[in-house]
């Protein structure tokens, strides 16, 4: 009985560890299954890139037991899958980030080269034609320097009345003038290229004396405008105030240096096979010279501080164009006299590289309406120092550089050649085609030369004569060695360049204006004899 119950009592005992064997076994291979199918999801998803998220896989098995073991792979699963969308979101985003930018930087740069391109032309073309103008009214007063003063007088007019107006055509301008700031030593290089064929002809006597002239006579420019800048200050008192910042141009890169170097070569080799390729042998030696002279300048230009006070980058420019020219003339057998012609031709149908470059002399006398645009505020402020050096330093230069030739016995024509040395190119041109007989070459090379000698040395005599004051400085520089003079002071005393730009302008503006006047002219021609 007692074994009996004691069965009857253990007999459910029996199906409960059954029933719950069984439901163990179902649990291990449900879990099983779902790994398997987990596996296949993941490797699915490894293959196509096809995301399936948690709740659809979760929903598809709401029955399975081990819950917790499937969601944490599930978890798991989730959070990769995410993170590899993510990531292929952000590289999508990249790729369109830096593909928006480089079409941006690619349409900027076009737009610059186009803004470059119509505001340098309508100088150039403002230049030409009223060249044209002149010609044919026969007015023998600078054309360059009359469009000049009708750009300022426009400028000033505007800022008068619609100030935003004068702001944004100065803007406008800007690449044009950064354009002509950045290559004005190559405008005067022509005249220093083609020095050789200009003095052939000139005795070595007259030379020599030609060379007394420009170093004497700079010095003493450079003291006349120092020394009065400096008297006219005490007596007006004018305080400093600080100039307006002058834009400056970007330096060269070695993408320009490597393209001239390849126009240099393509071309020089097509023009020894092929001399006439481009109609004519000025044509065709155009592209290799210019290159040759470019060359010289971006290189020099890159020399040390220490090498330029020596070899100036426009020593460097001239000796590249005319190594270029001798080799070109000893390969084709034409002589390096030959070819210097096909350099600087002064024909406009048939023109050559220093053709091409001196074309640019009108516009650099028109930029300087925007310079001193800009610095009106100084001009006015200091007008009295500046007024007052600029006009005696270019009376004193003209007379002296007349009574110098005489004294020493300077042939007359030659004097009238070298009057204006002090003045930049451009407008020294401009005065001597006012005499007959006067030799424009010659003028060239003398203004070139007497800038060189200021470059080298205007530093350095500054401070040996004690002149501190940056107006000073900058109106002696520039009234005695011009443009190549402010560009060597300027570069280590940007304070002074606003006075440099002024007194460059105003001495060749102020020299032209009076060797227009006929009774100015007779009395110079008197001097000289």
């Amino acid at each position: 009985m007692a074994t009996a119950s004691a069965i009857s009592r253990n007999v459910p005992f029996i199906p409960a560890i059954y029933n719950s064997s069984r439901i163990s076994c179902l649990n291990h291979l449900n879990f099983a299954k779902n790994l398997r199918k987990i596996r296949s999801i993941s490797l699915a998803v490894a293959s196509d890139g096809e995301s399936r998220t948690h709740n659809e896989y979760s929903n598809s098995h709401k029955n399975s037991r081990p819950n917790n073991v499937h969601g944490l792979h599930s978890k798991f699963l989730s959070a990769d899958l995410q993170k590899s969308h993510s990531n292929r979101t952000v590289i999508v985003k990249s790729m369109e980030s830096t593909s928006g930018s480089t079409s941006t930087g690619i349409l900027s740069m076009v737009f610059k080269v186009m803004h470059l391109i119509v505001s340098l032309g309508i100088i150039l073309a403002m230049d030409k034609y009223l060249k044209k103008a002149f010609i044919a009214a026969a007015i023998k007063f600078p054309s360059a320097l009359f469009g000049m003063f009708c750009v300022f007088t426009v400028l000033n007019v505007l800022d008068f009345v619609v100030p935003a107006a004068a702001t944004g055509l100065m803007n406008f301008f800007e690449p044009a003038f950064l354009f002509i700031q950045r290559w004005l030593p190559l405008f005067y290089v022509p005249s220093l290229v083609v020095l050789p064929l200009a003095v052939k002809d000139i005795p070595a006597a007259s030379g020599l004396k030609i060379v007394f002239i420009i170093v004497a006579g700079w010095l003493a420019s450079l003291s006349v405008a120092g020394f009065t800048a400096i008297a006219v200050r005490k007596m007006v008192k004018t305080e400093m105030i600080p100039a307006e910042p002058m834009s400056k141009p970007s330096p060269f890169s070695s993408f320009e240096l490597w393209t001239w170097s390849a126009i240099f070569l393509i071309s020089f080799v097509s023009a020894l096979l092929y001399p006439t390729v481009l109609g004519t042998n000025a044509r065709t030696c155009l592209p290799f010279l210019l290159s040759s002279t470019v060359l010289g300048y971006i290189i020099g230009s890159g020399l040390p501080s220490d090498a330029k006070k020596i070899f100036h980058p426009i020593i460097c420019c001239a000796l590249s164009a005319d190594v270029a020219a001798l080799a070109y003339g000893q390969l084709s057998q034409l002589g390096i006299n030959s070819v210097l012609g096909y350099y600087l031709t002064k024909a406009p149908s048939n023109p050559g590289a220093g053709d091409i470059l001196m074309g640019f002399l009108g516009s650099v006398i028109i930029s300087f309406a925007f310079s001193m645009f800009k610095q009106r505020k100084l001009v006015k402020r200091h007008a009295a120092e500046m007024f007052a050096s600029v006009i005696l330093s270019t009376v004193f230069s003209l007379y002296s550089t007349a009574l110098i030739g005489r004294l020493i016995g300077l042939e007359p024509d030659l004097t009238i050649s070298v009057l204006p040395r002090c003045i930049t190119v451009a407008l020294a041109l401009s005065i001597v085609s006012f005499f007959e007989g006067a030799n424009s070459s010659l003028t060239a090379a003398v203004v070139v030369l007497t800038g060189l000698v200021g470059a080298n040395f205007v530093q350095t005599t500054l401070d040996k004569f004690g002149f501190q004051d940056p107006i000073a400085r900058g109106i002696a520089t520039a009234s005695s060695a011009h443009g190549l003079g402010t560009a060597a002071l300027s570069a280590k005393e940007p304070e002074a360049l606003p006075f440099c730009a002024i007194a460059y302008a105003l001495t060749g503006i102020f020299g032209s204006l009076i060797c227009s006047v006929p009774a100015v002219r007779q009395s110079l021609l008197a001097i000289v004899g």
